[in-house]
Formats: C-alpha cells, structure tokens, sequence
C-alpha cells in the first residue's frame, strides 16, 4: 500500500511518504542481478560454458542491452542509453559494482530521498555514455559503473557544499574516485564513462538543493523529473526485452 501511495504522490508531483517501504538502491541492484541471470542462462543454452559467467562475448553483451552507438545512431535503439548500465562483462565486474551500489547507494538514497536519488542515477548513466560517445564511439560498452562514479561524484561536491559536518564523507568518496580511477587504467575499465558519471554527478551535486522543503517547487520538479525517469528505464527494459523476444524468432 505505502508503494501505491508513493507512485500516486509521484504522478501529482507531491513529496513521496518517505518511510522504508522499499530501497530503491536494493531494487537496482536485484534488477542488475536479474538481467545478468537470464544472460547467463541464455549464454550457457548456447554453449558458451564457464565462459560466459567470467567473461561474456562481446556480441552477447549487445544483444542483452549492451551500449553500442551505431545501432543508437543507424537503427534507433536509444533505449540502450540505459540498459547498458544494467548489463554485465562477468561475475567479476558484476559483483564489484554491486558491492559498490549496496555501499554507496543506501548513503545517498537517505540522504536525498527515492526521488532525487532515481534522478541522480538515471542522469548520470546518460552523461557517462554521452562522454563515452565523445570517446570512443565504436567501443561496446557496460555496466553500472557510470551512475556509481556519478553517486561518488554526487557525493564529493554535495558533501563540500555542506562544510565541516560532510566533510569526512566527501574526503573519503573522493579517495575512492581517485583509486578507482587509477584502478580502470590498470586494467582497461571504460575511464570515458566513469569520468562522464562523476562529472554529471558532480554538477548534479553543485545544484541540488540542500534545504529540501516537501511542498517546495524544488520538490515538485524533482518528484516530476523522477517519474520521467521512471518512465524512461521502463521503457527501455521493454524495448530491451522486444529486441529479445524478435531476435529469438
């Protein structure tokens, strides 16, 4: 009921009940873990063994949402601007950026709330491939690691912004960027698309109100702005999903 109760304050614009119905981090990741599950299970059917749990072709990565900028460009499929952030190269990169999620994820999400925090990840997804085009658009590329560096991004200048009481926690989360900066260029990680994430986050984050009044229009817009949001990764998963469905027959 308390889930109905927030979707319907979000359709009138009005501030969501706030309480602990659900974590919107936790239902990303169990989203991530779903669309990697039915990979893996369509890549074992096709006889790829161990291989496709460590490190999946990359046209079976394509093929379950991957991002790849000619087929956005020559056949139109935009929807893949978000469900690259939901596909997976392996058990490896899946688990490190889950772990990340479920660390960093439920820090933000209190701290902004269901709404802003969808606004924040979905953005950020989008700045991270848009710099990953600027890049390297022939590159295929996934993960959540955009929106993740875009939540550390968030976080550093957000944090600042509330002087000495953020401080440790902008301190440590840029730490962390630095490290795993340093880490993507050790083994070849899409640097583009973590540099892109952190720079929307961080924009995101020298704007983003830090009086937070419920009735205020900054809460109406973001409410709005959340359910567009809502609305475009729905969107995309059911496009992903009719891509499928058409390439199975």
């Amino acid at each position: 009921m308390r889930w109905e109760r927030d979707f319907k304050s979000l359709l009138k614009g009005q501030p969501t009940s706030g309480g602990a119905a659900f974590s919107l981090s936790k239902l990303i990741l169990v989203g991530n873990l779903i669309l990697f599950s039915l990979m893996i299970v369509q890549g074992t059917a096709l006889g790829l063994g161990g291989r496709v749990l460590l490190a999946p072709p990359t046209q079976l990565l394509i093929h379950w949402g991957g991002q790849f900028w000619p087929l956005v460009l020559q056949q139109g499929e935009w929807w893949r601007c978000l469900t690259y952030a939901f596909t997976h190269g392996g058990i490896l990169h899946i688990g490190f950026n889950m772990m990340v999620l479920h660390q960093v994820g439920p820090l933000i999400e209190s701290e902004l709330g269901k709404a802003r925090f969808l606004v924040l990840y979905t953005l950020t997804a989008l700045t991270a491939t848009i710099l990953g085009y600027l890049w390297h658009p022939m590159t295929p590329v996934v993960g959540a690691s955009g929106s993740l560096f875009g939540l550390i991004g968030f976080a550093v200048a957000y944090y600042h912004r509330l002087g000495q009481p953020g401080r440790y926690i902008r301190d440590f989360m840029f730490r962390w960027a630095v490290y795993a900066f340093i880490f993507g260029l050790l083994v070849g990680a899409d640097n583009a698309g973590h540099l892109g994430g952190a720079l929307g986050g961080a924009a995101l984050g020298l704007v983003m109100p830090l009086r937070y009044l419920p009735k205020s229009p900054a809460a109406k817009f973001f409410n709005l702005l959340a359910l567009a949001c809502l609305a475009a990764i729905i969107y995309s998963l059911i496009m992903l999903a009719l891509s499928l469905a058409g390439a199975a027959n």
